[in-house]
Protein backbone atom coordinates (compact mmCIF):
# COMPACT_ATOMS: atom_id res chain seq x y z
CA UNK A 1 0.00 0.00 0.00
CA UNK A 2 1.32 3.53 -0.88
CA UNK A 3 2.95 5.61 2.20
CA UNK A 4 -0.11 7.94 1.03
CA UNK A 5 -2.90 5.82 0.24
CA UNK A 6 -5.24 9.44 1.14
CA UNK A 7 -3.21 11.48 -1.00
CA UNK A 8 -5.59 14.04 -3.10
CA UNK A 9 -8.92 12.90 -0.48
CA UNK A 10 -11.14 15.29 1.83
CA UNK A 11 -11.82 14.56 5.37
CA UNK A 12 -14.01 16.09 7.84
CA UNK A 13 -13.42 14.85 11.45
CA UNK A 14 -15.79 16.07 13.79
CA UNK A 15 -14.69 16.97 17.47
CA UNK A 16 -11.09 17.33 16.34
CA UNK A 17 -9.99 19.89 18.30
CA UNK A 18 -8.39 17.53 21.19
CA UNK A 19 -8.37 14.07 21.91
CA UNK A 20 -9.25 11.44 19.82
CA UNK A 21 -10.37 13.45 17.55
CA UNK A 22 -7.35 14.94 17.24
CA UNK A 23 -5.45 11.95 16.76
CA UNK A 24 -8.11 11.15 13.72
CA UNK A 25 -7.08 14.24 12.07
CA UNK A 26 -3.37 13.86 12.29
CA UNK A 27 -3.49 10.28 11.02
CA UNK A 28 -5.75 10.83 7.84
CA UNK A 29 -2.93 13.59 7.38
CA UNK A 30 -0.32 11.86 7.73
CA UNK A 31 -1.63 9.64 5.22
CA UNK A 32 -2.13 12.30 2.55
CA UNK A 33 -5.86 13.91 3.36
CA UNK A 34 -6.91 17.02 3.40
CA UNK A 35 -8.43 17.37 6.89
CA UNK A 36 -11.25 19.63 7.91
CA UNK A 37 -11.44 19.99 11.72
CA UNK A 38 -14.31 20.84 13.05
CA UNK A 39 -15.44 21.39 16.81
CA UNK A 40 -17.90 23.69 18.62
CA UNK A 41 -14.74 25.11 20.08
CA UNK A 42 -11.39 25.19 18.05
CA UNK A 43 -9.24 26.14 21.35
CA UNK A 44 -10.88 23.06 23.54
CA UNK A 45 -7.55 21.50 23.80
CA UNK A 46 -7.05 24.20 26.08
CA UNK A 47 -9.48 22.90 28.91
CA UNK A 48 -7.23 20.14 29.65
CA UNK A 49 -3.86 21.76 28.76
CA UNK A 50 -3.00 19.18 26.13
CA UNK A 51 0.11 19.81 24.24
CA UNK A 52 -0.49 20.94 20.68
CA UNK A 53 2.80 21.02 18.47
CA UNK A 54 1.03 24.26 16.89
CA UNK A 55 -1.11 27.36 17.54
CA UNK A 56 -4.35 25.10 16.62
CA UNK A 57 -5.01 21.56 15.13
CA UNK A 58 -5.62 22.89 11.55
CA UNK A 59 -1.71 24.45 11.96
CA UNK A 60 -0.79 21.29 12.90
CA UNK A 61 -2.49 19.35 9.77
CA UNK A 62 -0.76 22.12 7.84
CA UNK A 63 2.73 21.84 9.14
CA UNK A 64 2.25 18.83 8.10
CA UNK A 65 2.28 19.70 4.34
CA UNK A 66 -1.89 19.14 3.85
CA UNK A 67 -4.56 21.68 3.51
CA UNK A 68 -6.90 22.37 6.24
CA UNK A 69 -9.74 24.39 7.81
CA UNK A 70 -11.37 24.50 11.05
CA UNK A 71 -14.91 25.23 11.04
CA UNK A 72 -16.41 26.28 14.43
CA UNK A 73 -20.45 25.12 14.56
CA UNK A 74 -22.64 23.37 16.29
CA UNK A 75 -23.35 20.11 15.07
CA UNK A 76 -25.95 19.29 17.53
CA UNK A 77 -28.61 21.12 14.72
CA UNK A 78 -29.12 19.77 11.19
CA UNK A 79 -27.84 23.41 10.13
CA UNK A 80 -24.81 23.28 11.77
CA UNK A 81 -24.00 19.70 10.09
CA UNK A 82 -24.73 21.35 6.56
CA UNK A 83 -22.71 24.45 7.06
CA UNK A 84 -19.89 22.21 8.07
CA UNK A 85 -20.47 20.47 4.97
CA UNK A 86 -20.98 23.22 2.26
CA UNK A 87 -17.80 25.00 3.63
CA UNK A 88 -16.05 21.94 2.89
CA UNK A 89 -17.28 21.80 -0.77
CA UNK A 90 -16.71 25.88 -1.20
CA UNK A 91 -13.21 25.54 -0.02
CA UNK A 92 -12.29 21.57 -1.58
CA UNK A 93 -14.88 20.67 -3.76
CA UNK A 94 -15.03 17.30 -2.71
CA UNK A 95 -15.86 15.05 0.43
CA UNK A 96 -14.11 11.11 0.70
CA UNK A 97 -14.02 11.08 4.78
CA UNK A 98 -16.27 12.01 7.20
CA UNK A 99 -15.39 10.80 10.87
CA UNK A 100 -18.14 11.17 13.38
CA UNK A 101 -16.35 11.86 16.53
CA UNK A 102 -18.06 14.05 18.36
CA UNK A 103 -19.63 13.75 21.53
CA UNK A 104 -19.12 12.43 25.06
CA UNK A 105 -19.73 11.45 28.45
CA UNK A 106 -21.07 14.75 29.87
CA UNK A 107 -24.11 13.90 31.97
CA UNK A 108 -23.56 13.90 35.82
CA UNK A 109 -22.43 10.00 36.52
CA UNK A 110 -24.87 10.25 40.06
CA UNK A 111 -27.61 10.06 38.31
CA UNK A 112 -26.53 8.30 35.22
CA UNK A 113 -28.33 4.86 35.49
CA UNK A 114 -31.49 3.86 33.60
CA UNK A 115 -33.91 3.92 36.10
CA UNK A 116 -32.43 7.52 37.04
CA UNK A 117 -31.58 9.22 34.29
CA UNK A 118 -33.81 12.32 33.44
CA UNK A 119 -35.05 13.50 30.55
CA UNK A 120 -32.55 16.75 30.23
CA UNK A 121 -29.69 14.26 30.36
CA UNK A 122 -30.71 11.35 27.66
CA UNK A 123 -31.82 14.49 25.47
CA UNK A 124 -27.86 15.94 25.78
CA UNK A 125 -26.64 12.65 24.66
CA UNK A 126 -28.71 12.00 22.16
CA UNK A 127 -27.47 15.66 20.89
CA UNK A 128 -24.39 15.56 21.03
CA UNK A 129 -23.63 11.93 20.00
CA UNK A 130 -26.23 10.23 18.26
CA UNK A 131 -28.30 13.44 16.22
CA UNK A 132 -24.43 14.94 14.97
CA UNK A 133 -23.55 11.76 13.51
CA UNK A 134 -26.98 11.30 12.00
CA UNK A 135 -27.11 15.15 10.54
CA UNK A 136 -23.53 15.22 9.15
CA UNK A 137 -23.89 11.71 7.43
CA UNK A 138 -26.93 12.95 5.84
CA UNK A 139 -25.20 16.14 5.15
CA UNK A 140 -21.96 14.23 3.31
CA UNK A 141 -24.41 11.76 1.81
CA UNK A 142 -25.17 13.49 -1.58
CA UNK A 143 -21.84 14.68 -2.17
CA UNK A 144 -20.38 11.15 -1.57
CA UNK A 145 -23.19 9.75 -4.15
CA UNK A 146 -22.52 11.89 -6.76
CA UNK A 147 -18.95 10.81 -6.88
CA UNK A 148 -19.68 7.21 -6.28
CA UNK A 149 -17.98 6.77 -3.57
CA UNK A 150 -16.56 7.81 0.21
CA UNK A 151 -16.24 5.87 3.54
CA UNK A 152 -17.69 7.11 6.71
CA UNK A 153 -17.11 6.11 10.22
CA UNK A 154 -19.04 6.54 13.44
CA UNK A 155 -17.59 6.57 16.74
CA UNK A 156 -19.57 4.56 19.61
CA UNK A 157 -18.22 2.98 22.87
CA UNK A 158 -17.55 -0.61 24.15
CA UNK A 159 -20.28 0.34 26.52
CA UNK A 160 -22.88 0.54 23.90
CA UNK A 161 -21.84 -3.30 23.34
CA UNK A 162 -22.19 -4.82 26.60
CA UNK A 163 -23.80 -2.37 29.63
CA UNK A 164 -21.92 -4.58 32.56
CA UNK A 165 -18.38 -2.45 31.27
CA UNK A 166 -19.63 1.07 33.39
CA UNK A 167 -21.66 -1.22 36.12
CA UNK A 168 -24.58 0.33 34.87
CA UNK A 169 -24.15 4.04 35.06
CA UNK A 170 -23.82 6.23 31.97
CA UNK A 171 -26.95 5.18 30.73
CA UNK A 172 -27.68 7.96 28.74
CA UNK A 173 -24.45 8.02 26.93
CA UNK A 174 -24.25 4.53 26.19
CA UNK A 175 -27.79 4.16 24.72
CA UNK A 176 -27.03 7.29 22.45
CA UNK A 177 -24.00 5.70 21.31
CA UNK A 178 -25.68 2.27 20.71
CA UNK A 179 -28.15 4.27 18.53
CA UNK A 180 -24.88 5.57 16.70
CA UNK A 181 -23.76 2.01 16.44
CA UNK A 182 -27.57 0.80 14.74
CA UNK A 183 -27.10 4.25 12.36
CA UNK A 184 -23.97 2.63 11.02
CA UNK A 185 -25.23 -0.31 10.06
CA UNK A 186 -28.58 0.96 8.71
CA UNK A 187 -26.48 3.19 6.37
CA UNK A 188 -24.20 1.09 5.35
CA UNK A 189 -27.16 -0.99 3.73
CA UNK A 190 -28.79 2.54 2.44
CA UNK A 191 -25.22 3.94 1.05
CA UNK A 192 -23.55 0.60 0.03
CA UNK A 193 -25.24 0.74 -4.14
CA UNK A 194 -23.18 3.85 -3.94
CA UNK A 195 -19.83 2.80 -3.18
CA UNK A 196 -19.96 4.20 0.71
CA UNK A 197 -19.20 2.04 3.01
CA UNK A 198 -19.95 2.89 6.90
CA UNK A 199 -18.28 1.28 9.40
CA UNK A 200 -17.74 2.06 13.58
CA UNK A 201 -14.81 2.32 16.04
CA UNK A 202 -16.02 1.26 19.90
CA UNK A 203 -13.32 2.58 22.20
CA UNK A 204 -12.29 1.25 25.46
CA UNK A 205 -10.66 2.84 28.45
CA UNK A 206 -8.87 5.41 26.13
CA UNK A 207 -6.19 7.49 27.70
CA UNK A 208 -6.90 11.60 26.46
CA UNK A 209 -5.97 14.17 28.70
CA UNK A 210 -9.67 14.40 29.34
CA UNK A 211 -10.02 11.11 30.81
CA UNK A 212 -6.47 11.54 32.51
CA UNK A 213 -7.80 14.74 34.63
CA UNK A 214 -11.63 13.30 35.03
CA UNK A 215 -10.77 9.74 35.83
CA UNK A 216 -10.37 9.72 39.95
CA UNK A 217 -13.45 11.80 40.20
CA UNK A 218 -15.54 9.73 37.65
CA UNK A 219 -13.98 6.18 39.24
CA UNK A 220 -11.85 5.61 35.71
CA UNK A 221 -8.87 4.30 35.05
CA UNK A 222 -7.50 3.03 38.06
CA UNK A 223 -5.59 -0.42 39.12
CA UNK A 224 -8.97 -2.69 39.63
CA UNK A 225 -9.80 -1.59 35.77
CA UNK A 226 -6.43 -2.43 34.68
CA UNK A 227 -6.51 -6.14 35.75
CA UNK A 228 -10.31 -6.41 33.84
CA UNK A 229 -8.65 -5.84 30.51
CA UNK A 230 -7.05 -9.39 29.25
CA UNK A 231 -4.08 -6.49 27.67
CA UNK A 232 -3.66 -4.90 30.79
CA UNK A 233 -3.18 -1.50 29.91
CA UNK A 234 -5.46 1.42 29.31
CA UNK A 235 -5.94 2.45 24.98
CA UNK A 236 -3.87 5.10 23.60
CA UNK A 237 -4.84 7.84 21.51
CA UNK A 238 -3.02 5.76 18.36
CA UNK A 239 -4.30 2.66 19.21
CA UNK A 240 -7.94 4.08 17.54
CA UNK A 241 -6.30 5.85 14.68
CA UNK A 242 -4.50 2.28 13.88
CA UNK A 243 -8.20 0.84 13.45
CA UNK A 244 -9.24 4.41 11.89
CA UNK A 245 -6.79 4.16 9.18
CA UNK A 246 -8.01 0.28 7.98
CA UNK A 247 -11.37 1.69 7.74
CA UNK A 248 -10.55 4.51 5.63
CA UNK A 249 -7.52 2.79 3.37
CA UNK A 250 -8.44 0.14 0.40
CA UNK A 251 -7.49 -2.25 3.27
CA UNK A 252 -10.91 -2.75 4.45
CA UNK A 253 -12.24 -2.23 0.62
CA UNK A 254 -15.07 -5.23 0.90
CA UNK A 255 -16.03 -4.16 4.92
CA UNK A 256 -18.64 -2.77 5.56
CA UNK A 257 -21.62 -2.28 8.42
CA UNK A 258 -19.14 -3.48 11.10
CA UNK A 259 -18.06 -2.50 14.48
CA UNK A 260 -14.35 -2.59 15.97
CA UNK A 261 -14.89 -2.51 19.52
CA UNK A 262 -10.89 -0.90 20.43
CA UNK A 263 -10.76 -2.05 23.96
CA UNK A 264 -7.85 -3.92 25.23
CA UNK A 265 -10.24 -7.32 25.12
CA UNK A 266 -12.86 -5.62 27.73
CA UNK A 267 -15.74 -6.61 25.30
CA UNK A 268 -15.71 -10.09 24.34
CA UNK A 269 -18.73 -10.54 22.73
CA UNK A 270 -19.71 -10.09 19.28
CA UNK A 271 -20.84 -6.22 18.41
Amino acid sequence: MSEEPLAGQVAIVTGAARGLGRGYALRLARLGADVVVADIDLEAAREFNEALTAATVPDEIRALGRRSLGVQGDLRRREGAQALVQRTLDEFGRIDILVNNAGGAFSPVERSTASLMPDEDVDAMLDVNYRSALYCSQAVAPAMRAQRGGVIVNVSTMAALDASRTAGRLAPYAIAKTAVLQLTRYLAADLGPDGIRVNCIAPGSMLTERIRQQAAARGMQNEKETRRIPLRRFGEVEDCANVLEFLVTPLSGYVTGQCISVCGGQVLTPS
